[in-house]
């Protein structure tokens, strides 16, 4: 994934095959990619966003997004990841193209526990942080006007 041209569906960045996660701290997505790399992930197969980088692309996509994009998840997604950003959280898209790669992240997630993550598949998103069903988790309570 190339971030300088993102990958997008209606404007809206969505980026298939991948799984993005977001963190509070730029230790905790250190952490992250040393796990990942553990699990053999190439570090080519990481792209690393700057709460600055992500405010920036979310900001420029809700200008730029199809009518369309408000039919899915796509639109609501980056809207969270702006908030994130505006909190200060970076982000990383790990590239996890098949089942046997993206359940290799998914149970990272679970034990890393990042501010959000969510695996884009090619007709749907998937979150892969746990929350009670119909519960908000604190940050995105906090999120909330």
């Amino acid at each position: 994934m190339n971030k300088t041209d993102p990958p997008t569906t209606f404007g809206v960045f969505k980026p298939v095959g991948h799984t993005l996660m977001a963190f509070y701290t730029e230790d905790q997505l250190q952490s992250a990619v040393v796990a990942l790399t553990a699990l053999g992930f190439a570090p080519a197969s990481m792209v690393h966003y700057s709460a600055g980088e992500m405010a920036t692309q979310v900001d420029a996509q809700l200008l730029a997004a199809s009518p369309l994009a408000s039919f899915g998840y796509e639109l609501d997604l980056i809207r969270v990841h702006g908030d994130l950003a505006k909190k200060g959280c970076s982000f990383l898209v790990v590239d996890a193209p098949n089942d046997v790669l993206a359940a290799q992240v998914a149970e990272l997630v679970h034990s890393i526990k990042p501010a959000t993550a969510q695996h884009y598949g090619l007709l749907m998103i998937e979150d892969l942080t746990e929350k009670a069903p119909g519960r908000m988790g604190e940050e995105e309570a906090a999120l909330r006007p």
